[in-house]
């Protein structure tokens, strides 16, 4: 069993923000049909992705906090970090590209940088670029900002790859689903 967890903040005034880029992937490989739940701090929904059980999960606890309803779902759930695959946003990325990694730094983002409190920096992550911090902008501000317009068609369409990404992440491994989609 995965568990694939999503970034972002609850609340509809932080829908198609910057900072949700996690939330808005996750949401690429739920069942609109169905539900979620709430348990352990996130909002839950368990799928089947390219043959595996996955659990999709939008914590609640807002960004900054993220670690908390993670552990809480891993320890629930008995997740291994490797197990464990998180999307997020990234300001240090051009709009649309893609990073993976299998582990590493938080590089600067909030949510990850709780998780790895949490529970140690073992554990895959592919991040959404959302664009730099434009001159004279706060950070804050930029990243809780909905994208411009001339944005919005890149990052949908990186977001478009998230069922592609994961069915290579399942079936070809962390090696190949970087070459893949890296830099893309």
């Amino acid at each position: 069993m995965y568990l694939i967890v999503g970034l972002g903040n609850p609340g509809t005034q932080y829908l198609n923000t910057h900072h949700n880029a996690g939330f808005t992937a996750v949401e690429k490989l739920a069942d609109a049909s169905r539900e979620w739940k709430s348990e352990h701090k996130s909002l839950t929904q368990k799928v089947l992705v390219a043959g595996e059980e996955v659990i999709l999960a939008k914590p609640q606890t807002f960004m900054n906090l993220s670690g908390e309803a993670v552990q809480a779902l891993m320890t629930w759930y008995k997740i291994k970090p490797e197990n464990l695959l998180v999307f997020s946003d990234d300001v240090n990325l051009d709009v649309g590209r893609i990073r993976i990694r299998s582990n590493g730094s938080h590089g600067g983002q909030n949510g990850l940088r709780n998780i790895i409190e949490h529970i140690g920096d073992r554990f895959p992550r592919v991040r959404f670029g959302v664009g730099k911090c434009p001159p004279k902008w706060d950070l804050a501000n930029w990243v809780l900002s909905k994208f411009p317009p001339e944005d919005k068609p890149i990052f949908e369409e990186a977001i478009s790859k998230v069922p592609a990404l994961v069915e290579c992440y399942f079936r070809f491994g962390m090696g190949k689903c970087m070459e893949r989609y890296n830099g893309k």
